[in-house]
């Protein structure tokens, strides 16, 4: 089955480290024939929240946020990657996931955390799991911490620890499991 999964990147630091591990995720994607664009917030230069996509008349949303919507409806599941500032999401993911709610709809999400640390940012992927689940796309139960990024993967998102492509492929199983099975449901028509 085909799928397409976005990895959503939570940073737009000039020397953000998660850059390394979407890049990591990709390639593992995108190795089992799926498509998984990045969603870069650095690059998509989001607006602040005022008006959330659907509040926007049609065809009046900015056209990042139009280009956004249209990927996320032809969407399987979602991959979020990130950080954790003071024991929390960044500022820039919560911005970027927060412009849209229905597009989410009835697609998982799992979340990849990290953290220049010990801790590989699970303190931050505990909030973005209550978050991830009010937005409609209720994150898969395993979590892919990444901690001490710095030394797992290189800037090319290469994998300079070999635990890291078990856990990888571990975790990813679990993910197409559910956009597969979601996939199929959505086929059918949804409660509402």
């Amino acid at each position: 089955m085909t799928l397409t999964i976005p990895v959503i990147l939570g940073s737009v630091r000039s020397d953000r480290q998660g850059l390394r591990a979407a890049r990591f995720l990709i390639a593992q994607l995108e190795a089992r024939g799926y498509e998984a664009p990045l969603v870069d917030p650095a690059v998509l230069q989001l607006p602040l929240l005022d008006r959330m996509y659907k509040e926007y008349p049609k065809g009046e949303a900015p056209g990042v946020l139009e280009d956004l919507a249209v990927l996320y409806r032809r969407s399987d599941a979602f991959l979020v990657v990130s950080a954790e500032y003071n024991h929390s999401i960044p500022p820039a993911l919560s911005n970027t996931l927060d412009h849209f709610l229905e597009e989410y709809a009835w697609r998982p999400s799992a979340i990849c955390c990290y953290s220049a640390g010990q801790y590989g940012g699970v303190r931050a992927a505990m909030q973005l799991r209550a978050m991830l689940c009010e937005l409609g796309t209720p994150s898969i139960p395993s979590l892919l911490p990444i901690p001490r990024i710095g030394k797992a993967l290189d800037a090319d998102g290469a994998a300079k620890e070999e635990w890291l492509g078990r856990a990888a492929a571990r975790f990813l199983d679990e993910l197409v499991w559910y956009a597969e099975a979601l996939k199929q449901k959505r086929a059918g028509g949804t409660p509402y």
